[in-house]
C-alpha cells in the first residue's frame, strides 16, 4: 500500500474524515506529485525538498489558481508530511516555512429574516403552480414534496445545520417535544441543534404526510424522504431550491449554506454570545465563528449610514 493510501486510511479511521475531505486530500496530493515528479502514483516522498514546495506554489500561481485553493492544498501537504514524519518516512516537513499567503477575507452572504420568510412561503406557491400547470403526476406527491422542503428549510435555518446534516437526520434524532435535534457534523462529531416553533410546526405537518406514504419510525429511518421512500439527497433539494428562489424573487446564487450563515448572523445581531453560537454551529475553533461578528458589524454600519442624519 502506498504512503498516500496509508495516510487516507489514517484520516478515515483515526480522524473520522468525511468522504469529501478524503477526495480533496487525495486530489491535492496527487496534483503535487504530477506537477513535481510527473506521476500521480509517486511514492518516494523522502526526496521532496523545501525548494520543491516553493516550486509547487509558484506553479499554482502561474496557472492562476485562487489563493484560497492554494492554501487548502498546502494545508493538505503539511498534514501529509506531518503524518510521514510521525511514521519515520521523512526527516522534516518541507511545507512548514513557506512565505505566508494573504487572502482577502470574504464575508458570508446572509439573508434577511424577511427573505427567509419569503423563501419558506415560496415552497408551497411553487408546487401549487406546478399543480395548476399540470406538470406533475399527482397532487398528493406535490403536497408531500412541498411539506418536506418547507420543513427542511425551517430546520436548517432554525438550527444552523449544514445541508448534509439536515438530509442525514434519522427519525431517532428528533425530539419535537423538547425542540432538540441530535446532529452528526464534520468528523462525525455529535452536537445538539435547536428547533424553534416554526420548524417544529413544519416538521409535524411533514411527518404526517411522511407516515401516509409509508415513512418508517425506526430510530435509523431517514427523516427526509424522496418520492421512492429513500433518503433525500442534498443535490435533489438544491435543484428544487433554485425554483423556490425564483418564486420568491431572491438571488439565484443563494444556497442552503446561506441559511446557516443567516442563522449565525441573526443570533449575533440579537445579542447571542459568540461561544454559544460556536457550539450551535459545531465549529471546532472560535476563530471560524468570529467571521460572523464582522458580518454583524457590517450590517450595523449599513443601517447607521442609511439612518443617521450625520452618518455621511
Amino acid at each position: 500500500m502506498s504512503r498516500l493510501q496509508n495516510f487516507l486510511t489514517y484520516l478515515a479511521h483515526e480522524r473520522q474524515a468525511s468522504e469529501h475531505t478524503l477526495d480533496n486530500y487525495a486530489r491535492d496530493l496527487r496534483q503535487f506529485a504530477e506537477l513535481l515528479r510527473g506521476a500521480g502514483d509517486f511514492d518516494d516522498w523522502a526526496t521532496i525538498t523545501a525548494e520543491d514546495a516553493r516550486t509547487f506554489v509558484y506553479e499554482l500561481h502561474r496557472r492562476g489558481t485562487a489563493k484560497s485553493s492554494i492554501l487548502r492544498k498546502l494545508s493538505a501537504l503539511r498534514s501529509f508530511f506531518r503524518f510521514l514524519l510521525r511514521e519515520g518516512v521523512v526527516s522534516g516537513n518541507p511545507f512548514l516555512r513557506l512565505p505566508a499567503l494573504k487572502v482577502e477575507e470574504k464575508l458570508p452572504q446572509v439573508m434577511s429574516v424577511t427573505a427567509v420568510d419569503r423563501l419558506s412561503a415560496a415552497v408551497g406557491a411553487c408546487w401549487e403552480a406546478r399543480i395548476a400547470a399540470g406538470t406533475i403526476k399527482s397532487e398528493e406527491g406535490a403536497q408531500f414534496a412541498a411539506a418536506r422542503d418547507r420543513a427542511l428549510i425551517e430546520v436548517i435555518y432554525s438550527g444552523g445545520l449544514r445541508i448534509s446534516e439536515a438530509v442525514g437526520l434519522n427519525y431517532g434524532d428528533l425530539d419535537l417535544g423538547a425542540g432538540i435535534l441530535k446532529l452528526r457534523g464534520k468528523g462525525k462529531k455529535e452536537r445538539l441543534g435547536m428547533l424553534g416553533t416554526p420548524a417544529r410546526e413544519a416538521l409535524r405537518s411533514y411527518l404526517q404526510l411522511r407516515s401516509a406514504v409509508g415513512g418508517g419510525r425506526l430510530p435509523d429511518a431517514p427523516v427526509f424522504l424522496n418520492h421512492q421512500g429513500g433518503r433525500l439527497t442534498a443535490r435533489s433539494f438544491q435543484r428544487n431550491l433554485k425554483d423556490y428562489l425564483a418564486e420568491a424573487g431572491l438571488p439565484a446564487d443563494l444556497t442552503p449554506h446561506k441559511l446557516r450563515h443567516s442563522f449565525a448572523t441573526h443570533l449575533l445581531d440579537a445579542g447571542a454570545d459568540l461561544r454559544s453560537v460556536q457550539e450551535l454551529l459545531g465549529h471546532e475553533n472560535l476563530s471560524t465563528t468570529q467571521i460572523y461578528t464582522h458580518v454583524s458589524a457590517e450590517r450595523m454600519k449599513n443601517v447607521y449610514r442609511k439612518a443617521h442624519p450625520r452618518a455621511k
